[in-house]
């Protein structure tokens, strides 16, 4: 049987508010309180994982070990047909701007950018079927755990186009709109996104 969290505070590995906003708005029917891994002062460890439940379940185990509390992580990236699967795992990887490029951080413009200059460069007939990925693990100090998978099938976009969501939201039409994740109202987004589909699992299996 799988353990549960039921209601009260849980961890959300995380530093990023944007996905703190998001997991919090998707918990609050069940009466969970999500505190940031950033807000607890908790450290980030480093994601050598190769795929997306290995990331995940290293941010979660970090955070309930760190704060002796049941920690919620998640791994999430954009996958390209055309470019094997590229970025993956590496995706937030692939903004991050390098010394020589100014201020350490992330530039989320120079990697859509990047995508979109890898798949041009394939040819007018290169597919942009693409897909975002989410994978949640949930885990508690002594070890336990548990991950649920989600996926949201879409295209590619260029140029960007809207000013919410994050990361490579203004480049990602979902699968049966015209619009992309960042033009839609974060509610349509929520309904349909990646981490949401992972989401409706571990409702299902934590909240029944």
């Amino acid at each position: 049987m799988t353990r549960l969290i039921g209601s009260g505070s849980l961890v959300i590995a995380t530093h990023n508010a944007g996905k703190l906003k998001e997991i919090q708005a998707l918990l609050d029917p069940y009466g969970v309180q999500c505190l940031s891994a950033g807000s607890l002062g908790l450290p980030e460890p480093a994601e050598t994982g190769t795929t997306f439940a290995e990331n995940a379940l290293i941010k979660a185990r970090a955070s309930a070990e760190a704060s002796g509390m049941a920690a919620l992580a998640d791994d999430s990236g954009l996958s390209v047909d055309a470019l094997g699967g590229r970025p993956g795992v590496y995706t937030a990887d692939w903004a991050e701007r390098q010394w020589f490029e100014g201020e350490p951080g992330r530039d989320w413009f120079m990697a859509m950018g990047k995508v979109e200059g890898m798949v041009q460069a394939l040819g007018t007939n290169a597919s942009r079927a693409c897909a975002f990925h989410c994978v949640l693990a949930l885990a508690w100090p002594d070890g336990e755990y548990a991950v649920y998978e989600g996926t949201a099938p879409g295209t590619l976009s260029w140029p960007p186009r809207g000013e919410m969501g994050f990361g490579y939201d203004p480049v990602f039409v979902p699968e049966g709109y015209d619009q992309t994740f960042a033009e839609l109202d974060p509610a349509d987004k929520h309904a349909i996104s990646h981490r949401a589909d992972a989401f409706k699992k571990l409702v299902a299996d934590q909240f029944g």
